[in-house]
């Protein structure tokens, strides 16, 4: 071969692309860290391992994602950590601000990964949303703004209502700014407002009863962690007590509650599923900002408003992303 043919024929070569394998070549390991039972996040974590599989990551063939939950129990949150750190995992998944605050107490160097963590920077696991610094990004559901949106979409269920209870626990990082933002929405729209408190599952019932007696035309749930975990006895008490009732969370709407508006888990936790595929391929948890969610959604239960004697409005029935029958 002459130095011209040869010359074109290399040519030919660097002008066809290479053809690079997707599958990442080596195998990860991972742990989701919860404060909760594991039932409360299964739909959400099939979500985050189906979205990893579409980037490339395979259980059992180059990934292993282990678990660690403290089952409501948060005082075993460190203990958890630190025994995350001992397995020298690759990289920490995190729901809730409780076993995120955990694991970056525990670790400097392994990246954590959180989805729903309502307040990041209040809660000191980063330094800010646009450069989280350290080891540690996610998935933020920090909007206390949506609060006032359910007020109003609490309103616009029953138009005739003049007082809004907000069932809040004073103990969880935001509800005090929560609180405040449901207060200017409730307040817009000429409705009192009533804050009754919650610390523990022992108290929501005593809490709805003082809802019941001061006559409250719905009740606005803040995002709390034991909330949560007693999604199902929330919603039957609001139900009980003939009470319309409002979340964040769509679970709350398939255990019996009225409406939810907000992000939803197995979206949250795809998306940070894009943010440990980034992590695994090179890039710092410092350099990724923290996201806000991918989208809300309005849910509706049909069922708990034909049992409350109520008729959904068609400007909220066309809005609705999906109604529980």
């Amino acid at each position: 071969m002459d130095r011209r043919t040869f010359v074109a024929a290399a040519g030919a070569i660097l002008a066809v692309p290479l053809v690079v394998d997707a599958q990442p070549a080596r195998k990860v390991r991972i742990v989701y860290f919860s404060g909760n039972p594991p039932g409360d996040t299964d739909k959400a974590m099939k979500a985050f391992r189906a979205k990893l599989r579409d980037l490339g990551w395979v259980d059992r063939e180059n990934l292993t994602i282990e678990s660690r939950y403290a089952d409501g129990k948060l005082d075993r949150l460190p203990s958890l950590a630190a025994e995350i750190v001992r397995l020298g995992v690759d990289l920490i998944f995190t729901y809730g601000t409780y076993p995120t605050r955990a694991a970056k107490n525990a670790t400097g160097s392994i990246p954590v990964v959180f989805g729903v963590v309502s307040d990041p920077v209040g809660a000191h696991v980063v330094a800010s949303l646009t450069r989280p610094g350290g080891n540690v990004t996610g998935v933020t559901t920090n909007n206390p703004e949506l609060s006032a949106k359910r007020v109003s979409l609490l309103k616009e269920m029953v138009p005739a209502a003049t007082r809004v209870a907000v069932l809040a626990n004073p103990d969880f990082p935001t509800t005090k700014e929560t609180v405040a933002e449901t207060r200017r929405g409730a307040q817009a729209l000429g409705l009192e407002v009533q804050v009754v408190e919650a610390r523990s599952p022992s108290q929501l019932a005593q809490a709805f009863t003082a809802m019941a007696k001061a006559k409250t035309n719905g009740v606005i749930v803040l995002v709390d962690t034991m909330f949560i975990a007693n999604q199902r006895t929330i919603a039957d008490l609001a139900l009980s007590h003939r009470i319309p009732s409002v979340y964040h969370l769509s679970d709350f709407v398939d255990a019996g509650g009225l409406i939810s508006y907000g992000a939803e888990y197995p979206d949250v936790f795809q998306q940070g599923a894009v943010l440990v595929d980034k992590i695994l391929r090179g890039a710092r948890p410092a350099d990724l900002p923290v996201e806000q969610p991918w989208r809300y959604s309005l849910v509706i239960n049909v069922k708990t408003a034909q049992t409350l004697g109520l008729t959904i409005p068609q400007s909220l029935a066309v809005r609705a992303d999906h109604a529980v029958q």
